[in-house]
């Protein structure tokens, strides 16, 4: 799907089969796991890396031990476990990039008046990474860190949208849809269809779909190369929000989710 991301494997990233340390092989075995939304098989790894099957069967023991990877249900098929996922949030969560986010997220809410976050996927759930609330007296209050469902937000929604079908498909099916209230949406084929319009209309909206009164608006942050996996979304009670009001907001909006990116690419 993404050319740029097969060249980390291949290209950028390539396996130090003979690092200083067994530490930093067994560190630049979970880069290359950890470069491609696939899972790999033990066969796999020994066609990518190069290392004999022996060697790299004990590599993978000790990254399960210590649960860096799992292995999934059919045995065969080696994933992120989750003290690695534990990692890769606290490293979003406390990165030393966040002040100036914080900076981007503030701004937006003066121009808005409301509630806005910046979101990461985690699994089949979107974790908060930092919310700047409104001074108006109604609102929702979510804290960094909460988390909310996939497939019932803004920020899901649009992430799932930049996904394969085949990536979204296996995420999707081992996540529990929920119906939290009466518009929530459960039906596979029909978030299927929402998601096309999300990819074609570069927005999602959350229309009362995980808390009653509640409407949000989402976009992703750009990256130059590869998938992104930040979104900037704003919130609203739905006593001040509609749709149409929502996408006024999109050019503020747009605007903040450009600005990140280019924090966060270092320009």
């Amino acid at each position: 799907m993404y050319d740029e991301s097969m060249q980390i494997v291949n290209n950028t990233l390539p396996f130090e089969a003979n690092g200083d340390t067994p530490t930093m092989r067994l560190f630049a075995l979970l880069e290359v796991i950890g470069a491609t939304d696939q899972h790999h098989t033990l066969q796999s790894l020994v066609e990518e890396t190069g290392l004999p099957k022996a060697t790299l069967h004990r590599m993978l023991q000790q990254l399960e031990a210590a649960e860096l990877l799992q292995r999934e249900g059919d045995n065969r098929h080696y994933g992120i476990g989750a003290r690695l996922r534990r990692l890769a949030e606290n490293l979003l969560l406390n990165d030393t990039q966040r002040g100036a986010r914080h900076a981007v997220l503030r701004k937006l809410v003066e121009q808005v008046g409301e509630s806005c976050n910046i979101t990461a996927l985690s699994g089949d759930e979107v974790i908060y990474l930092d919310r700047v609330e409104t001074a108006a007296p109604l609102r929702f209050y979510l804290r960094a860190g909460s988390r909310v469902p996939v497939h019932c937000s803004a920020s899901g929604k649009v992430l799932l949208a930049q996904m394969s079908p085949a990536q979204r498909g296996r995420l999707l099916a081992h996540a529990p849809l929920e119906k939290f209230t009466a518009t929530t949406n459960t039906d596979l084929e029909r978030l299927e269809r929402e998601i096309a319009r999300v990819r074609k209309n570069g927005y999602a909206l959350d229309e009362e779909e995980f808390l009653p009164g509640l409407m949000c608006i989402a976009v992703l942050v750009p990256r130059e190369t590869g998938p992104s996996n930040l979104c900037v979304a704003i919130q609203a009670p739905t006593i001040r929000a509609t749709p149409e009001k929502a996408r006024q907001w999109l050019p503020a909006l747009r605007s903040a989710a450009q600005a990140i990116g280019r924090i966060d690419a270092g320009a």
